[in-house]
């Protein structure tokens, strides 16, 4: 791993400089990299919680980039290398091979496939000629080739052959200070998307039983978060989504206390994970306000009508407000295991031991950081973990099978 450095900032997230100081060295190359507005969208909601949209016309995957945070430095900023990661990944000149799995098995160590997300657009056949790229171990010790959908965000057509048998996301694709500041917050990101998977299988009853006491919440940070939406009229809600992996997971749900069927708000959720759970709540709840003002703003280009017709319901969203406003709550956040290191490497020690407990390997990372920028990019790729499950085509990996058969199980014997 890199030498360790100590972290400088933790508001909100962790990260080895401020938000104020990454945006110093970033600014100069936005242009660059095809970015060419930051735009303050915060004021067309009424929370107030800081929402910043980095608009970039000639992407190869969505032009808008959203960032939250605590502050309007960190939203800037959170919303810049979320752009600036994106494009790395639509242009990345690493070397590549372009052969069959056959023939790649023959002289290198190809990652295990049964691993990997995948998706059933098409069936994968080992005698296909497709592209591979190589990952190396977050330890730093082995390397092996990767499939190069999971790399890139290229998402112009026509795909590289052999596409549509993994699954192409950002998902894991991270920036950061430093590369492993970078890896450990793609990291996060990966935990999370697996831990909604394993989620989505439970039913209301069980969800029910991890909602968080907020009362609960002594940190004053968190705390001024939750006042903003009280003073905005705005329900929240709370669940501990932490899988079997147990670096802590949330999912937030936000919707407006009074009904409106002139200006019905959408209820939006987000999630996240850190081995802070101070940020792994925080980023949730920040999540939900930004989900909220995307759609506000009209700004995503991969926001469908039926999401605005769903979420404008006035039935659905009096079912969505009777469970946020009248549900109980059960989970004591201060009971919730939780680490505060001083050094990003011990948050990234950590999560790699904690796969490793639930038998999942090392995880590996392709670094897509550019000498002319240096601004540290990776996509990492953790086998054996899930995908994102909500998009059509994604097909269930052995975790989410089993996980499902075990609540099956469970609740056959009650």
């Amino acid at each position: 791993m890199e030498t360790q450095q100590v972290k400088a900032y933790t508001t909100g997230t962790h990260r080895t400089v401020s938000p104020k100081e990454t945006l110093e060295k970033i600014t100069p190359l936005l242009l660059k990299m095809g970015i060419t507005r930051l735009a303050d969208v915060t004021g067309l909601d009424d929370i107030g919680v800081p929402v910043i949209t980095a608009c970039r016309p000639n992407a190869k995957a969505i032009s808008v980039s959203q960032g939250k945070g605590v502050s309007v430095d960190a939203a800037k900023a959170s919303a810049a290398m979320e752009a600036i990661e994106t494009w790395h990944a639509e242009n990345i000149d690493l070397p590549t091979r372009f052969c069959s799995f056959n023939a790649l098995k023959e002289n290198h160590v190809v990652v295990d496939l049964d691993t990997l997300p995948k998706m059933d657009v098409k069936p994968f056949n080992p005698d296909e000629r497709r592209l591979w790229i190589e990952a190396q171990d977050l330890n730093r010790e082995h390397s092996y080739y990767v499939p190069y959908d999971l790399a890139h965000c290229d998402f112009t057509l026509p795909l590289p052959q052999g596409s549509g048998c993994f699954q192409l996301s950002t998902n894991g694709l991270a920036s950061g200070n430093t590369v492993n500041e970078a890896a450990s917050h793609a990291l996060c990101e990966l935990i999370e998307r697996d831990a909604m998977t394993l989620w989505s299988f439970l039913s209301s009853e069980e969800q029910g039983k991890r909602k968080v006491d907020l009362s609960t919440i002594t940190d004053p940070t968190i705390g001024g978060l939750l006042n903003k939406l009280e003073e905005a009229d705005v329900a929240v809600s709370v669940w501990d989504a932490t899988s079997d992996i147990g670096i802590a997971t949330f999912v937030c749900t936000i919707i407006n206390k009074t009904e409106s069927q002139y200006r019905p708000l959408y209820s939006m959720s987000g999630s996240g994970t850190h081995v802070d759970k101070h940020v792994a709540i925080m980023r949730a709840i920040t999540e939900a306000v930004q989900a909220r003002l995307t759609l506000i703003s009209g700004s995503r280009d991969d926001a469908s009508i039926k999401i605005y017709e769903t979420r404008q319901q006035m039935e659905y969203q009096r079912r969505i407000r009777k469970e946020l406003m009248e549900t109980p709550s059960f989970v004591d956040f201060n009971k919730i295991d939780s680490w505060i290191f001083d050094t990003i490497e011990e948050d990234l020690e950590l999560q790699i031991a904690k796969l490793a407990a639930q038998g999942l390997p090392c995880p590996l990372f392709i670094d897509l950081t550019k000498t002319e920028f240096d601004i540290p990019v990776v996509k990492v790729i953790s086998p054996g973990l899930e995908g994102i499950h909500d998009v059509p085509g994604y097909k269930f990996g052995k975790r989410a099978l089993a996980f499902q058969a075990n609540v099956k199980a469970v609740k056959e014997s009650l």
